[in-house]
């Protein structure tokens, strides 16, 4: 196995993506002004470019740069459509490449790959219109407790919790109004955890963080808004609890063949079964988001662990 490659900051020109056309177009300027200014601290030359932008993209594509820091959340940028575009620019990138973002991105098939490995994940199914299946066989098919949510949209966009069927109609009206497909999860109850991983060939977990969101739910002001939820990290469990969800995490990590990092979230049920819910392949990089906080937990700060994905990025390069 080779050696991760050691960058030199003030030799390596950095081009930052962020902002895009998804539904977390905001989210991801955040992301990128935060990573952004943990770069240059490192001391890297980095331009700052928006893919909505059409000027910035023939600056992209004319540009010379040795690596693509990704910060473009949702679709177009976590969905495997930029990092296509960038291989074929020939321009190395932070994160995943282009079949393990789009499978992660789609929640319905990448529960297809946690199942084949054995990974626990709530029962579910997936409509591609509201009109396949009532609320009755909803109910009927995965009971009263359930959570609807768009397959394709992060960021707890058009997510709903729901404990009676008579508001199935309209949480279906919502997540469909995100995307084209939509999944219906069991819910399940316990503790909200997340876990970053990071590396490519021998990844390794993060830190695990206790989510606990001000509201019912980690919906999308929980995740952003300071003081939306308590962030616990590490979280307080026992070495065998903790060793399970790390290598839970570690585990999708690989199935789903990402690289550099992924965070995984996951649902802590009464008899310490780790749950997967979803995985992310570029997570936040904002003051609140959840990577940086675990970083910062495993003795990384910022602006090193911004460093460790571009030289993820560009090992074996």
């Amino acid at each position: 196995m080779s050696a991760q490659k050691k960058v030199v900051p003030s030799e390596t020109n950095v081009v930052l993506l962020s902002g895009g056309t998804s539904g977390e177009r905001e989210i991801s300027i955040e992301s990128g002004k935060g990573a952004e200014a943990a770069l240059k601290e490192a001391g890297f030359s980095v331009t700052t470019l928006d893919p909505a932008d059409h000027d910035d993209l023939i600056t992209l594509v004319n540009g010379h740069y040795d690596v693509a820091f990704l910060c473009l959340h949702g679709k177009g940028g976590e969905d495997g459509s930029i990092q296509g575009l960038l291989e074929i620019l020939g321009i190395p990138y932070t994160g995943p490449g282009i079949w393990s973002s789009a499978t992660a991105m789609d929640k319905s098939k990448s529960k297809v790959f946690y199942e084949l490995a054995g990974i626990h994940t709530p029962q579910s199914i997936t409509l591609h219109s509201k009109d396949e299946l009532t609320s009755e066989q909803i109910v009927e098919k995965l009971g009263q407790d359930i959570v609807i949510k768009p397959a394709d949209e992060g960021s707890a966009l058009g997510v709903s919790i729901i404990h009676n069927a008579d508001g199935i109609d309209q949480a279906l009206t919502e997540a469909f109004s995100s995307s084209h497909e939509v999944l219906i999860e069991q819910f399940v109850s316990g503790t909200e955890l997340t876990v970053a991983v990071l590396g490519n060939k021998t990844p390794h977990a993060l830190p695990i963080i206790e989510i606990v969101p001000e509201d019912s739910f980690y919906d999308f002001h929980s995740k952003y808004a300071q003081g939306g939820a308590q962030h616990i990290c590490p979280a307080p469990f026992d070495e065998e609890t903790t060793n399970l969800i790390k290598k839970t995490a570690e585990k999708v990590h690989t199935i789903l063949e990402c690289r550099g990092m992924s965070r995984t979230d996951m649902i802590l049920d009464e008899q310490n079964i780790p749950w997967v819910l979803e995985t992310n392949t570029i997570p936040g990089m904002t003051a609140t988001s959840l990577l940086p906080d675990a970083g910062r937990a495993a003795g990384i700060d910022f602006p090193e662990l911004c460093t460790r994905l571009i030289e993820y990025a560009l090992e074996d390069k």
